[in-house]
């Protein structure tokens, strides 16, 4: 665990800092005296070094100061985890309306300012139905990269977080109660799940995808959107049997093809479906056209993979 590190100013003063970290995850720093520039930089710094939960991309403590302020409305931008310019100005623009030194560093004083959301750590309490916490939208944030998002990061453990929490537990062989604790805790510790099939792309479109899989916003979007002209053809990514060819609710038209090993990958907002339930596909063969049906702004297709139920990246597995 990497308990201290050096770093430079940005002042191009070429002094040296020496900063211990041994305590960082508190949010409490110990220098000699710095520039505020160099606090605001070294606050991040600490986020990124500091020991917590393992996830792909991001950093759930971060997401969870993201969420602290954009509930105090300071910060705007996606619930991502990443401690990056937007973050920097919206901590010290919460801190001049609270009153505080605007110095970039989450503190005692700056936890008890952001109120509910500013404080526990993440794990440092079993998290059940109804609390409202720093640690609840850490919570969130690891179960969404998990495979498992609810419906919002807003750190309040309501019926969204309760849903994707018995999910991911049952998911991980632990019991479905609900109650994150210690052996929810070190579950989520474990590597993000990912395909182990490869798939084509769905769609025979040279264009850039649209949304990635991760955060969008204040929610965590799991699958690829790619775009294209409505009614272009959509294929089967990989050979196997229909499981789903119907209307769902946020998906409109969806096509779900299950093709062992656990996985199936799903083709949402289709215009036409053109294959039925029980049906053996082949890798290529048409299954619907490109559309806008259901919770859909324009003609794209949502393409998701999931494994055991755990929403997983599609792109490592397209190649």
């Amino acid at each position: 665990m990497v308990t201290s590190t050096t770093w430079r100013t940005p002042s191009g003063s070429g002094e040296a800092v020496r900063l211990d970290l041994s305590n960082a995850r508190e949010g409490r720093l110990w220098s000699r005296p710095m520039t505020r520039r160099a606090c605001i930089a070294l606050l991040f710094l600490v986020f990124l070094l500091a020991p917590g939960p393992a996830h792909a991309i991001g950093k759930a403590k971060v997401a969870a100061l993201q969420v602290a302020l954009h509930a105090r409305g300071t910060y705007h931008g996606t619930i991502d985890g990443i401690a990056g310019p937007s973050t920097q100005r919206a901590l010290a623009e919460f801190q001049r309306r609270a009153g505080l030194p605007a110095d970039g560093v989450l503190g005692p004083r700056t936890r008890r300012a952001l109120g509910k959301r500013g404080h526990p750590v993440y794990g440092s309490r079993a998290i059940s139905y109804g609390m409202v916490g720093w640690d609840v939208a850490a919570l969130q944030f690891l179960l969404a990269w998990h495979g498992f998002p609810s419906l919002v990061f807003d750190g309040h453990f309501g019926a969204h977080v309760d849903a994707a929490l018995r999910r991911f537990q049952a998911w991980a062989g632990l019991s479905a109660d609900g109650i994150a604790g210690s052996a929810t805790f070190e579950a989520l510790t474990r590597p993000i799940p990912h395909s182990p099939l490869s798939f084509g792309w769905p769609l025979a479109v040279d264009l850039p995808i649209g949304d990635p899989f991760g955060p969008r916003n204040y929610r965590f979007h799991p699958g690829i959107d790619i775009p294209a002209a409505h009614g272009t053809g959509v294929v089967a990514a990989r050979s196997g049997w229909v499981v789903w060819a119907g209307w769902a609710d946020g998906y409109g038209r969806l096509v779900t093809i299950a093709h062992g090993r656990d996985v199936v990958s799903m083709y949402a907002h289709l215009s036409r479906i053109r294959v039925k339930v029980g049906e053996h596909v082949s890798r290529g063969q048409g299954i619907g056209r490109v559309g806008s049906s259901g919770e859909s702004t324009g003609p794209h297709l949502h393409f998701e993979l999931r494994l055991r139920g755990a929403a997983v990246d599609p792109i490592p597995a397209l190649g």
